[in-house]
């Protein structure tokens, strides 16, 4: 029971030593924050761990009379102060904004520490994998005339289909993955079902390393915009002709090769992240923010323990979901 407790005491202060995203020169308007990022970031890290999906249940489980939670409430205090419960369900729905950039920040100090590419080429794969919405399915002739049928569908996502899934209905996580002996996630973004590929991939290319110099996709992402923003990163976009098969071209081999490191890469882990934290059938919230609010906050969460196993001299990327269940 102290091991238990330990450890997951051990994963929110790790959340201290993260790097975080620079804030911008100047700040927005309305009130400035009593509470920084960080300590949002290590509430969501123990809702996650612990499948607590509200502000209300993070709170209940706080006030249990436990040396853990006793431990944990002072781990999210700051200044002297406890934030009350508006404040979590204000900070909490507005933290999706900064998560993707701080995936983004993390898998470039994970690459730096953990130097993913020594013995390989410095690769990255995407690809985006389908999540299913909580509740029903909202169809297309009831969105049409605007009618909900039953009150658990949740009608800010959406349609789509994929030649390996089929149809679903619900949101799509987009990854970006570093190709070596290490699954890595260096940038991620949710979005609904129909959102395009190729255009979500140019907006994780800036949360890339620097020294990223091929992007790994299928064909999905060979287009003409893509190819011009990867180009003006100094990066090679190698995708999957469209066409019949068999390709005849001079460089149907080397891209064989490319796309065989691409499905070794991403689609495990896809299948991995899922699997670790068990959304292989619905995610257990609904609405975007909401949504995006988890699944990234579980993107940083796999980082945060990648990185706990490389301080501790553990298997890398092995055993996260009993890791994760031990905390």
């Amino acid at each position: 029971m102290v091991q238990e407790e330990a450890l997951l005491v051990t994963l929110v202060l790790l959340v201290d030593r993260l790097p975080f995203p620079q804030p911008p020169p100047t700040r927005g308007r309305g009130r400035p924050k009593v509470y920084s990022d960080r300590l949002i970031v290590k509430a969501l890290v123990i809702m996650i761990i612990r499948r607590l999906y509200t502000a209300y249940s993070l709170l209940a489980f706080l006030e249990q009379p436990t040396a853990l939670t006793a431990q944990l409430r002072g781990l999210l205090t700051e200044n002297g102060q406890f934030p009350n419960r508006r404040t979590w369900e204000r900070r909490l729905q507005a933290l999706p904004d900064s998560l993707p950039g701080l995936v983004g920040c993390l898998g470039r100090h994970l690459v730096a520490v953990l130097q993913p590419w020594a013995q390989s080429g410095r690769a990255v794969a995407v690809d985006s994998t389908p999540l299913r919405a909580k509740g029903g399915v909202w169809h297309k002739k009831h969105r049409e005339q605007g009618i909900v049928p039953h009150s658990t569908i949740d009608t800010e996502a959406g349609w789509s289909k994929s030649g390996y899934h089929g149809w679903w209905y619900g949101w799509k996580l987009h990854l970006a993955c570093a190709v070596g002996e290490l699954w890595l996630p260096l940038a991620a973004e949710l979005t609904p079902a129909p959102a395009d590929d190729a255009t979500l991939a140019r907006d994780l290319l800036p949360q890339l390393p620097a020294e990223v110099r091929y992007l790994l996709g299928d064909t999905h992402y060979n287009t003409p915009d893509l190819k011009r923003v990867c180009q003006q990163r100094g990066v090679w976009l190698v995708a999957t002709r469209r066409g019949p098969y068999p390709h005849s071209d001079d460089g149907v081999e080397v891209r064989r090769i490319f796309h065989k490191l691409r499905s070794q890469a991403i689609e495990p882990f896809n299948s991995l992240f899922k699997n670790v934290f068990e959304w292989g059938g619905q995610v257990p919230v609904k609405g975007l923010r909401r949504t995006q609010l988890f699944v990234l906050g579980a993107v940083v969460l796999y980082q945060l323990v990648v990185l706990y196993q490389f301080e501790h001299d553990l298997p890398l990327g092995l055993g996260v979901k009993a890791l994760l269940r031990a905390a």
